[in-house]
């Protein structure tokens, strides 16, 4: 009965020690926590330009541009998370879920989010090449998706 009695007095000691350590364990992988969120958001919008629909035809050559210019996004942000200290190993799930309609809109909406968590001020000056070249590939990527959806309106529109 002591025994019971003596973990129930304790157990609010241990959760309050457990609640003032966990803004230790936050700064404990740098101070920029937005690498690891645009890159599980590169991924999804990378997962849904490749991942095309049968009745959507042959890659144009803007969709591979906006692929190719993701995956060195993620190399370029990547390196960048890596030189701030952020466990880039550990990789969030892709939302595959996601409906394929619509799949480019997707990847032009993701690829906002991704530059606006990227652009922030980055205290690391080792990290900053990186994350401006990063930035770079984004808009790049962003610019060239944004023309192939033009390219499928226009496609579109000379059906009908």
């Amino acid at each position: 009965m002591k025994k019971k009695s003596l973990i129930a007095a304790l157990a609010p000691l241990f959760a309050l020690l457990a609640a003032a350590s966990l803004p230790a364990l936050a700064d404990e992988y740098g101070r920029h926590p937005f690498y690891l969120h645009a890159l599980s958001d590169l991924r999804t919008a990378a997962w849904k330009v490749e991942h095309r629909r049968p009745e959507d035809g042959q890659v144009s050559r803007d969709e591979q541009v906006v692929i190719d210019e993701i995956h060195a996004a993620i190399g370029d942000l990547q390196h960048a998370a890596w030189l701030d200290g952020k466990p880039v190993e550990w990789r969030e799930p892709t939302d595959a879920w996601l409906p394929r309609e619509g799949r480019l809109h997707v990847a032009v909406d993701l690829l906002r989010k991704v530059h606006s968590d990227v652009a922030r001020e980055e205290d690391d000056p080792r990290s900053r090449p990186y994350q401006q070249r990063g930035l770079e590939h984004v808009d790049l990527a962003l610019s060239t998706a944004q023309h192939a959806i033009g390219d499928v309106r226009r496609h579109d529109l000379r059906r009908e």
